[in-house]
């Protein structure tokens, strides 16, 4: 398989993400509804996790393996273990503080007229201002959903380039239609957690740059360069960003109940991750 239709292939399969994406435009789903939704979306997230952090586990199994038959030195384990480390808390506990730093600040107490404009709107509809800043978190969120994805999408990426660039023809197709199947199941983990808010096209747009993107970055670097360092500190940083990602949805959807239909939906989202999974695995076997 030549470059050129790597890359194009490995494009097509990381954009699949945007037929998911337009579900978040919908505004005929009750709270149930987004519910549903919303914990599919945690069951995908779910099984993207065990299998991104099971990939980058076998990266150090392997090493400790080579070490242990004298073929690898314990120093490159032990990199191995800081990068699998370093990166799960990247993505993890530094998201919460990237999410921090980003967050909208108070407005200032003395200043010009932006800052009377500020406060008499704040004064006059309190509501106005509270429901908007939780339309500004939950478009955060989802964009934080969509980078997580992206990251692992990359890895992703890199396994069919490699996959191309070893002559493995028939592995690297049926990563590509079976990465393009699921990736259309993550736009929906995107949009989601979004709940009743309506995301512009623009920002879809944005979502699925983020997260279908890397597919395709990957599949080039993959065709050109093989790390098992660098596919380690990517899967490492997926599995911190999915576990927080989690949480945060959780927590957003507790407050519209429907918690035993919400843990059925999760059960269905690890299905069919196992499903589109399965796939890829007796295609490539």
């Amino acid at each position: 398989m030549s470059f050129a239709q790597t890359i194009v292939l490995g494009a097509l399969a990381g954009f699949t993400i945007f037929l998911g994406l337009p579900v978040g435009r919908l505004q005929l789903l009750g709270s149930k509804a987004r519910v549903a939704l919303a914990m599919f979306a945690v069951g995908v997230l779910a099984f993207i996790f065990v299998d991104v952090m099971s990939n980058g586990l076998t990266i150090v199994d392997d090493a400790l393996h080579a070490y242990k038959s004298d073929h690898q030195s314990l120093s490159y384990v032990i990199w191995l273990v800081f990068l699998l480390a370093a990166g799960f808390a990247a993505g993890s506990a530094g998201q919460a503080m990237i999410e921090r730093l980003i967050r909208p600040a108070k407005p200032p107490i003395a200043g010009g007229a932006e800052t009377v404009a500020i406060r008499a709107t704040t004064e006059a509809d309190p509501l106005a201002v509270e429901l908007d800043a939780a339309r500004r978190r939950a478009l955060r969120v989802g964009l934080t959903i969509a980078a997580a994805i992206g990251v692992h999408n990359f890895a992703e990426g890199l396994a069919i380039g490699v996959s191309a660039r070893a002559g493995a023809i028939s592995l690297a197709t049926v990563l590509i239609i079976g990465f393009a199947l699921h990736n259309a199941t993550e736009g929906f983990g995107i949009v989601g957690p979004l709940g009743d808010v309506k995301p512009s096209w623009k920002w879809i747009g944005v979502a699925g740059l983020i997260g279908g993107g890397p597919t395709f970055l990957g599949s080039i670097v993959g065709y050109a360069v093989t790390s098992n360092p660098l596919e380690l500190a990517f899967y490492a940083v997926a599995g911190g960003a999915i576990l927080y990602v989690i949480g945060e949805v959780w927590n957003g959807m507790r407050r519209y109940g429907h918690r035993e239909l919400g843990l059925l939906m999760v059960s269905a989202g690890f299905l069919v991750g196992v499903l589109t999974d399965l796939i890829v695995t007796y295609g490539g076997g």
